[in-house]
């Protein structure tokens, strides 16, 4: 059994709670959380557990062996640094730090102590995405051309991020999971409608070595939610649609042929087969409970980290980037 306590009980510890409660081989030990109209809703829901205003209670906390970290991305390097410091193993909230400088101080702590330092990118573990690895790893699939995403919404407007590091964030995670390639380049464009806050609507085009390019939209001020991602192959095209409840993954077998006729080159010969259409079986397993299992296994030294402290430094990187780009209306900023 592992002693965990829980930092933040905003808008994302309320479902990191629930999954800790219920896995058998955790015990929440301990809450934090500032606000006390917030604090007083986790006392309701849990009776009996240990609850403070003070990070500094879970730091000295002798039976912690793991802290849980969801609150504003500012304090991030705060509270795991002072969690790692107190010898404690860490899940943090992505995006994992507010500058790569952080996020490398936080990965070098972990690793001087051997300690566990995983960054919640949720969507690596959920099973629709996990599917997609499988398809786009078997030779049905052909070679990747292209991956696009549409992450819009009417959002929640949040103060200390702009929109590519609370929505592009998720993609970027997916990416790097699915592509077996690091982005050569990133070309971003983004404006902010709302005075004091960063860009609500933004367009990313990552590009690679291969033939292989990635375009990512994200927007706060879409009147309809989607959340459409598209992966395409030379012999099939993943089309995941995270807000299909019954088929989140359809498989199409469409595919082009371009091949250049031999008596008249300037002539390019397009062929295309169109083929099946099929929907796998996606396990429905929560995300964060396969996480937060992941997250035990790792600290028991039975799993590697999926998305750990130099995934996690990666992505700020590219977040980073990214911004550099829409200061500089799209030009591309070599990685």
């Amino acid at each position: 059994m592992i002693r965990l306590a829980l930092v933040g009980y905003g808008y994302w510890g309320p479902n990191l709670a629930r999954n800790i409660m219920a896995n058998a081989e955790a015990e929440l030990v301990i809450l934090c959380e500032r606000d006390p109209a917030r604090l007083a809703v986790a006392n309701s829901l849990y009776p009996g557990l240990a609850t403070t205003r003070d990070m500094q209670d879970v730091i000295d906390d002798p039976s912690v062996a793991a802290v849980v970290i969801a609150t504003p991305l500012a304090t991030h390097h705060e509270f795991t640094m002072a969690a790692l410091r107190a010898g404690k193993h860490v899940l943090v909230e992505k995006p994992m730090a507010a500058s790569s400088a952080e996020a490398a101080e936080m990965m070098g702590e972990a690793s001087s102590r051997n300690l566990v330092l995983l960054v919640d990118h949720t969507f690596v573990y959920t099973g629709a995405v996990r599917k997609m690895k499988e398809l786009v790893r078997a030779e049905g699939f052909g070679q990747l051309r292209y991956y696009d995403s549409t992450r819009i919404n009417l959002g929640l407007f949040r103060q200390d991020i702009n929109v590519v590091w609370d929505l592009a964030v998720h993609d970027l995670s997916i990416m790097a999971y699915l592509i077996d390639a690091e982005p050569t380049a990133i070309s971003a464009t983004g404006h902010a409608h709302i005075t004091g806050h960063g860009s609500n609507i933004a367009f990313l085009t990552l590009f690679f070595d291969s033939n292989v390019i990635a375009h990512v939209n994200v927007n706060w001020l879409s009147p309809v939610k989607i959340r459409r991602t598209i992966l395409a192959g030379s012999k099939q095209t993943i089309v995941y649609d995270d807000l299909d409840i019954g088929e989140k993954i359809k498989v199409y077998h469409n595919s082009i042929d371009i091949d250049p006729s031999p008596d008249e080159v300037h002539k390019l010969l397009v062929s295309y087969r169109t083929g099946d259409l099929w929907s796998p079986k996606v396990d429905d397993t929560e995300a964060l409970s396969r996480e937060l299992q992941h997250f035990l296994a790792c600290i028991n030294g039975e799993e590697t980290p999926l998305t750990g402290a130099q995934q996690g430094l990666n992505l700020i990187y590219l977040l980073e980037a990214a911004d550099i780009s829409m200061q500089q209306n799209g030009a591309p900023v070599e990685l």
